[in-house]
């Protein structure tokens, strides 16, 4: 699948900030995905990384000195942001973001600012107390309302020596905010999508637990398509070493019981619910309070099943649209059918499990699609990012279907 950053043309603003050195390794991610990013550093930002290192990475001249009568982009400002597919700075200093707010063009990334007309995407990082002070969410607010995208700091320790709200945020979810602003689609503007992904884990005792392979990929590739494509999404995982979507409400779990609580809670305010997840289908019935020993010769657990929350998502879910996942290792078409209707769901997504290729902890994945007006549509070997589209896509048209008024 082409990476959604590749050609782009992209000026990355570095500001004085000792995040500075950050926008090293995002310049070096942005490359590695072939953007053609142009840097410019404030005056400022010298002091804690040189040109050089822009310089070698990026592969061209770094923008600094708007009146330098040695460099060739001196009076250039004005061509180079309109080339410019987006702008990023990255960090984002209080100074330069009272300078956006304020229409203030004193140095080349200021000038260039003004002059942009693509998106901007600008990434704070300061100290706590100068993030929450009234003047920057003056000036935030200012940004936000005229278009500009302004990420929230993360909160950890920062650089006085405090802990606080003023970091800067990790590079994946720089460049994922930086995709969804250049994402051409947003037909799911103003939905709510809530997906469920990963596997659960049921107790045995306080050490062992029953679990499965799930690795949550395809849930969380649907939760970010989701998100770039515009929706607000609430993603109710079990237990992965993936990071959570940037953007999205991230509500994590390890049992069914709380997967299930989870789901509910938000369930009022879907409009749509794909669960995706791996659900444990039974759990010991009395979990040992202590870790049992190891020695026993024979141990025999008493399993209990598990709740169907796609079953009681179906039956309270009011005009959501609700999609369902199925692993199966034989009959799959047969077996879909019977469990779309048997859940009384929307949307069934089959796969077949006893393939090593695709599916539970691959990268790819290959589907069939079965859908309650007896649709089906078979999705070949993809990416998992790219099924995640073509199930959003689905969905789009099966809504449409269903909502459009009977003929007469």
């Amino acid at each position: 699948m082409t990476d959604a950053l590749a050609g782009k043309q992209l000026i990355l603003g570095v500001t004085g900030s000792i995040a500075a050195y950050k926008a090293v390794y995002l310049l070096r991610e942005l490359t590695r995905r072939r953007a053609e990013v142009a840097v410019c550093l404030t005056e400022h930002a010298h002091q804690f990384v040189g040109p050089l290192t822009f310089r070698t990475l990026s592969g061209r001249p770094v923008l600094t000195d708007l009146f330098d009568p040695q460099s060739d982009d001196a009076v250039e400002h004005v061509a180079i942001a309109e080339r410019a597919h987006a702008i990023v700075v990255a960090p984002a200093t209080a100074n330069v973001i009272a300078k956006a707010a304020h229409g203030l063009a004193d140095d080349f990334l200021s000038t260039l600012l003004l002059a942009a007309r693509a998106p901007v995407l600008f990434v704070p990082a300061m100290d706590g107390a100068m993030w929450d002070h009234p003047a920057v969410q003056a000036n935030v607010r200012t940004l936000r309302a005229r278009g500009a995208t302004v990420l929230e700091p993360d909160a950890g320790a920062l650089a006085s020596g405090l802990a606080g709200k003023g970091r800067l945020p990790e590079i994946e979810h720089i460049v994922e905010a930086l995709v969804r602003l250049l994402s051409p689609v947003k037909d799911l503007a103003g939905e709510r999508v809530l997906i469920t992904a990963g596997p659960t884990r049921e107790a045995i005792d306080p050490v062992r637990y029953i679990s499965n392979r799930s690795s949550g990929k395809m849930g969380y590739a649907l939760a970010t398509a989701a998100f770039r494509r515009g929706a607000e999404v609430v993603l109710v995982s079990g237990p992965t070493a993936i990071s959570p979507p940037p953007g999205a409400v991230f509500v994590p779990v390890q049992s069914a019981e709380e997967m299930r609580e989870a789901v509910l809670q938000h369930l009022g305010t879907a409009t749509i619910v794909i669960k995706a997840a791996a659900v444990a289908d039974y759990r010991p019935k009395a979990p040992a309070p202590e870790k049992i020993k190891s020695r026993q010769e024979r141990l025999v657990l008493e399993l209990t099943p598990n709740p169907d929350i796609l079953k009681q998502v179906a039956a309270l879910r009011g005009s959501a649209f609700i999609v369902g996942f199925a692993a199966e290792t034989r009959d799959v078409a047969e077996r879909a059918v019977e469990k779309l209707h048997e859940k009384g769901i929307d949307l069934l997504v089959a796969n077949d499990i006893s393939r090593q290729d695709i599916g539970f902890d691959a990268d790819e994945n290959e589907v069939l699609l079965v859908d309650r007006w007896g649709g089906t549509e078979h999705l070949s070997r993809r990416p998992k990012s790219a099924i995640a589209d073509a199930i959003l896509d689905r969905v789009r048209v099966l809504r449409a279907q269903a909502q459009a008024p009977a003929p007469r």
